[in-house]
């Protein structure tokens, strides 16, 4: 199992001296990042798309084999809600290209107040570049239905699998050949901290739902204090302990 384990965005001025060395520019604060974690999830490109210029940048920044997530723009997702969706895919897809071979899953993460449409959302899917890795992230419950995963199932896209509370707040539906899922708040001290119980338990499921040649990226949005930092180290010691006593049982 290949585990990309990291934070949603590494910009965050309360992580200096807690991941950054305090003295160290924030202007190099994604190769300090790059030391510590294989992924990033740029969650700013939703706010705002970058340039290409910029994602070619951070290519040249971070270390071959680092891979970098990208969260889609609010405008496909939260304006269009998913309609017309060709020309803000092309747009999203032409600049992360820029990326090369540290590109990795796109996400789209859907408003709460968006319904379930199941041929809007194979007809957004459809946009993209064969081969792109999309993880969705739905947030209304009238999205769980049959109808929907086959959508999913046949874009080979992956249900993001979403904790807040630590709890899950999707189905564990397994849509695709590989798998996303995405940390929003735990309910450990300090907060918005995990405790390893839940760390634990979301191993555990990973480890029983995915074969073992399968890519899982997971990503801790729970940026406040540094949290996310020390969640997603905890996480990924206890998910690749976990995968290794599988392993050894086999």
């Amino acid at each position: 199992m290949a585990l990309f384990v990291g934070t949603s965005g590494w910009q965050y001025r309360d992580w200096s001296g807690v991941l950054y060395p305090a003295q160290r520019p924030q202007r190099l604060w994604l190769e300090e990042y790059a030391q510590h974690f294989p992924t990033v999830e740029v969650n700013n490109a939703f706010y705002r798309l970058p340039t290409a210029e910029t994602f070619e940048q951070w290519r040249a920044r971070t270390p071959p084999g680092f891979v970098m997530a990208v969260k889609a723009s609010r405008f496909l997702t939260h304006v269009r809600r998913l309609r017309e969706p060709a020309e803000p895919v092309q747009r999203l897809m032409t600049h992360a290209a820029y990326l090369g071979d540290r590109l990795g899953p796109v996400l789209l993460q859907l408003p709460p107040t968006l319904k379930a449409d199941a041929a809007v959302l194979a007809a957004c899917l459809a946009c993209f570049p064969a081969g792109t890795r999309v993880a969705v992230e739905p947030r209304h419950a009238s999205w769980w239905t049959d109808e929907v995963r086959s959508v999913l199932v046949s874009r080979n896209a992956a249900l993001c699998w979403a904790d807040r509370g630590s709890r899950p707040v999707t189905p564990l539906w397994r849509t695709a050949d590989w798998a996303y899922v995405r940390f929003h708040e735990g309910r450990a001290r300090p907060s918005p901290r995990y405790g390893v119980t839940a760390l634990r338990s979301w191993a555990d499921r990973i480890a029983h739902a995915w074969p073992h040649d399968t890519d899982v990226f997971a990503y801790f949005n729970n940026d406040r204090g540094g949290a996310a930092v020390v969640d997603a180290r905890a996480f990924h010691r206890l998910l690749s302990h976990r995968v290794s006593i599988s392993d050894s049982l086999e």
